[in-house]
C-alpha cells in the first residue's frame, strides 16, 4: 500500500475600508486601516500570497493603486503592505509566511494606507483587489 499527500490551500479575505479627510486629518497623514487574509494549507507546503494591483492601478494622483468614485474620473490613491511593514504587497512581491505547522487556518493582516495630501471629491470610492495563494 502507498499513499500520496498533495499540497493544497484555501484562501479568504476581509476588505479594507478607509475614512479620508483631505482637508485636515489626511492633509499630511495617511488614512490607515487593515483587512485580513486567511489561508489554510497542507502541513509542510510552501505558500505565498500575492495581491494584484486592483482595477484602477496607477490612475490616482498618489500611490500605485487607486479606488474610483463610481463611473467618474475621480480616484483615491492607496497601497497595501505586508503585515506590520511598509513593504508593498503585490503579485510580484508576495507575502511568504512560514511553512504551516498544521492544516489549521492562519490569518494575516493586510495593512492599507490611503495616501495623504490628495485633492479628491467627496463620495464613496471602491476598488477590487484579487488575492491569490500559490503553494
Amino acid at each position: 500500500m502507498t499513499g500520496n499527500v498533495t499540497a493544497n490551500c484555501t484562501i479568504s479575505t476581509t476588505g479594507i475600508s478607509f475614512t479620508y479627510d483631505p482637508v485636515s486629518a489626511n492633509a499630511g497623514a495617511n488614512a490607515l486601516n487593515s483587512g485580513t487574509v486567511t489561508i489554510a494549507c497542507t502541513k509542510g507546503s510552501a505558500p505565498s500570497i500575492g495581491l494584484n494591483n486592483g482595477l484602477w492601478a496607477g490612475l490616482g494622483s498618489a500611490g500605485p493603486r487607486a479606488m474610483r468614485l463610481g463611473a467618474t474620473a475621480n480616484y483615491l490613491g492607496y497601497d497595501i503592505y505586508w503585515p506590520g511593514t511598509t513593504t508593498p504587497w503585490t503579485t510580484a512581491a508576495p507575502y511568504v509566511p512560514s511553512a504551516p505547522p498544521s492544516k489549521a487556518p492562519r490569518t494575516f493582516n493586510m495593512d492599507g494606507a490611503a495616501i495623504a495630501g490628495q485633492d479628491v471629491a467627496v463620495g464613496s470610492y471602491s476598488d477590487t483587489v484579487t488575492a491569490t495563494v500559490n503553494f
